[in-house]
């Protein structure tokens, strides 16, 4: 019988029992993979020896004896922006295809220690820039829920492949919402952790000052699971945080919050967001009062200029970083013929290499940070990320956590916004606050909209280090909204019409 719909926490208890091999559960899924990822095309690269060979040494260390992790022999979909030595990494792009990078990264050497079992790498916006999965250079991914609709972005390889049953676990990155809006809009999990908690070496940048990889899945508990297996310090990456981790997991058993304040940032739960999608979080809300929470309002009014000061600092450090795609190093290079200058060759590449939404942003980018225009843009912006971060620190004074709607719809139609740059930009609109201020997000599927059938995420936010409350409240909420139901909602994924 296939194991595919089990969650990682069960996938785990029942490979440590000997109920099923690692290898055989890595089987499983590259043949559901096999099934339905032409119709959802949640992965862009496949590595199946290499993961036999993990799930086979996993295997072999159980039969010797060996104590292992929770979810050692678990399988995993990684998005396509972190290293992983010897396996194609493209960012989404064709800027770097055919690269293989020789070292892994940080998060690739903790899933590899903790015995995980990396089944592939997954599609995503072109270096992470999108909220639709659109933006690939190889194409859009689809929603498993409605294949004729987005799966989120940048992260909706990782997300669909969660919801279509080809891994339990995935990783994805978050520069303003990556992680969380697909896990909304796919109804799966998905966190942010604190920046600098979860290593970014090897993480190719978008914007590192905003940049964190996280953990998604199809549960809380599975989340805190991967959570703890990626998290902690990693002396190569300059901004990450040299303390102990949250204990995240424990957190996201306790099911208690009895006596906890939570917060409603008024800025991001109301006006502008889907009738259904404020159904489902006020409903949401009462299950928290039910058991034992106190709901609170609390304002934080520089919100309100998140998104423009976002729109200056990603883009003006995108231009920075990808000034190093320059044809010269790695990745493709066109026109080299013997009688252009590198200088050409240089542009003829980036012309071919980088897509629309990527150039969009770099000239963006450039331009705020040119002679004469810093100081009004990109040095405004970054006093407005000040102001939001005080914003969160007053709140944090009135409540535990903070919580809102994790966007502003549900998936939309692929195609829908691709021509119209600012109305996909304000997906985010809820999940940028927390890339700013560096905090914890999560997102967590909180029932269907009743217009459209598709599944609603509801955004928790913690203090910085303090990832573990997030877990908690997600814990007593998922836990409360199954009761309710009587069933979870990933169960009601309809099956998939593969073409």
């Amino acid at each position: 019988m296939s194991s595919i719909r089990l969650s990682a926490a069960e996938l785990g208890a029942a490979l440590a029992k000997g109920e099923i091999t690692s290898v055989e559960l890595t089987n499983q899924h590259f043949d559901r993979i096999a099934e339905v990822d032409t119709s959802v095309h949640a992965f862009l690269h496949l590595d199946k020896e290499g993961a036999l060979a993990q799930a086979n040494s996993v295997d072999a260390k159980r039969a010797a004896g060996e104590k292992l992790g929770p979810i050692a022999g678990v399988p995993l979909a990684l998005k396509d922006v972190l290293t992983q030595k010897g396996i194609p990494t493209t960012c989404g792009s064709k800027m770097l295809e055919g690269w293989r990078p020789p070292y892994d990264s940080g998060v690739v050497t903790k899933l590899k220690d903790a015995g995980v079992v990396i089944l592939g790498k997954t599609n995503m916006d072109e270096f992470a820039m999108g909220s639709s999965t659109e933006n690939s250079a190889y194409g859009p991914t689809h929603n498993p829920w409605d294949l004729t609709r987005i799966p989120g972005g940048s992260g909706g390889g990782s997300s669909a492949s969660l919801a279509a049953f080809e891994a339990p676990l995935a990783i994805g990155t978050d520069t303003g919402g990556s992680i969380r809006q697909p896990a909304a809009v796919t109804g799966t999990v998905g966190v942010k952790p604190t920046y600098g908690g979860v290593s970014r070496y090897g993480l190719v940048a978008f914007s590192s000052s905003l940049d964190q990889a996280g953990p998604c899945a199809r549960t809380v508990l599975d989340t805190a699971l991967l959570h703890e297996a990626i998290a902690g310090h990693d002396p190569r990456d300059s901004t990450s945080i040299n303390s102990p981790v949250p204990q995240v997991v424990a957190a996201a058993k306790r099911l208690d919050v009895k006596g906890m304040k939570i917060g409603v940032v008024k800025e991001i739960s109301g006006e502008g967001f889907q009738a259904g999608v404020r159904t489902r979080f006020e409903e949401s809300l009462q299950l928290l009062v039910e058991a034992g929470a106190e709901i609170v309002e609390v304002s934080c009014p520089n919100f309100d200029y998140a998104l423009a000061a976002y729109y200056l600092i990603a883009p003006s450090e995108a231009s920075s970083n990808l000034a190093r795609f320059d044809s010269m190093r790695y990745g493709i290079r066109v026109g080299d013929d013997g009688n252009r200058g590198a200088e050409e060759v240089m542009n003829l590449t980036r012309q071919v290499g980088f897509g629309r939404e990527v150039k969009r942003r770099i000239i963006l980018g450039t331009y705020a940070l040119s002679s004469g225009y810093y100081d009004a843009y990109y040095g405004s912006a970054q006093k407005v990320r000040t102001l939001i971060k005080r914003d969160f620190e007053a709140a944090f004074t009135k409540a535990d956590v903070l919580v809102s709607p994790t966007a502003p719809t549900t998936a939309f139609k692929i195609g829908e916004k691709s021509d119209d740059p600012l109305a996909m930009y304000l997906n985010d609109i809820a999940t940028i606050p927390v890339n700013m201020a560096g905090i914890g997000g999560m997102s967590l599927p909180c029932g269907l909209a009743p217009e459209d059938g598709l599944p609603v995420g509801f955004q928790i936010m913690s203090p910085v280090m303090q990832d573990d409350l997030m877990y908690r409240v997600g814990g007593t909420l998922e836990a409360a909204l199954n009761s309710k139901w009587g069933h979870t909602l990933i169960s009601q994924i309809p099956d998939l019409q593969v073409r």
